[in-house]
């Protein structure tokens, strides 16, 4: 058996490109959407604090791999990331291992990319006012990618703890901490990156025409958003598996009211239908965003021989 990579975190947070990240999350989505991927619904094993997925993908020409991740939302106390992953990636044509990675930088990181990928397809053309709801690891994640993205002249940062919004708004001179509601009345774009288990938005907060990211595994939107929006989200599996593998806020929503983000990323559907429609990309996260990242992340340490190789 041929050696196999090891990457540990520091080495992911400095070989994955966020500008040129985009654009392999792109082709992920759509292939996932024309149903060239294999990627069975994500399965987990619960624990006391919290549980254990799998998430195994296949896209055709660009990797298989396997996330195995571990949320496990009180962390927050114990001063470590909710979210802890690795990721495993094997030659497509042989099935033999190439590479373990640190999944917990792949997956902040390519959360919020996904998520600045639907904005640019979804929301409308000029962002003038961000707001940031969560100040933990993806209130920073969407704070790179959509600053990335974008260049809103106007960002705000909320959180339940206030010192936290304030220390996250510290890191981009445009920004400042606002309650929630400040935040997110006559914003462009409104992103949840919370764990709350109950709503951090109300519906008659948002202005006509904004566009609501929504990345939580609780259920952080309020059921009038979800009702008013029209509702974009990675596959629709997301209404048709409970969570954690679905969206707690699509459980009862009609599956073929939603729109795949990969149809509209090829063209297939025309995604926002005028300046005043309310939008909602709502993420379960997706085996195929890990593929795209982990495929990224493995070609630059090959190119710069970055990690450590050991055998079996």
């Amino acid at each position: 058996m041929a050696p196999l990579l090891l990457l540990n975190g520091e080495d992911v947070r400095a070989l994955i490109d966020l500008p040129s990240l985009f654009e392999p999350l792109e082709h992920a989505l759509v292939e996932l959407s024309r149903g060239t991927t294999s990627v069975p619904p994500r399965t987990v094993a619960r624990a006391p604090g919290g549980f254990l997925g799998s998430m195994p993908g296949y896209i055709p020409g660009m990797a298989l791999e396997a996330k195995l991740v571990a949320v496990f939302p009180g962390n927050h106390d114990r001063g470590l990331p909710s979210h802890q992953a690795l990721i495993a990636l094997f030659d497509e044509q042989t099935g033999m291992p190439l590479c373990v990675m640190d999944g917990t930088v792949v997956t902040a990181v390519r959360t919020g990319a996904t998520s600045a990928v639907a904005a640019r397809a979804l929301a409308r053309p000029e962002v003038r006012t961000l707001a940031i709801l969560g100040a933990g690891v993806q209130g920073r994640s969407h704070l790179n990618a959509f600053t990335t993205m974008f260049d809103p002249p106007e960002i705000r940062v909320a959180s339940r703890e206030p010192d936290h919004a304030i220390a996250l708004a510290a890191a981009d001179p445009r920004a400042r901490a606002e309650t929630f509601e400040e935040a997110v009345r006559g914003a462009d774009v409104v992103c949840c990156c919370t764990d709350s288990e109950e709503p951090v938005i109300a519906r008659d907060w948002l202005s006509p025409g904004a566009h609501v990211s929504s990345v939580g595994v609780g259920a952080e939107v309020d059921d009038a958003t979800v009702r008013d929006a029209s509702v974009f989200v990675e596959w629709r599996g997301a209404a048709e598996n409970p969570p954690p593998t679905g969206s707690a806020e699509l459980q009862g929503v009609d599956p073929s009211t939603l729109v795949e983000i990969g149809q509209v990323l090829s063209g297939e559907h025309p995604g926002r239908g005028s300046d005043q429609e309310l939008t909602l990309y709502k993420s379960t996260g997706h085996a195929v965003e890990d593929a795209a990242a982990a495929r990224q992340v493995f070609d630059c340490a090959v190119a710069e021989g970055r990690g450590q190789t050991f055998e079996l």
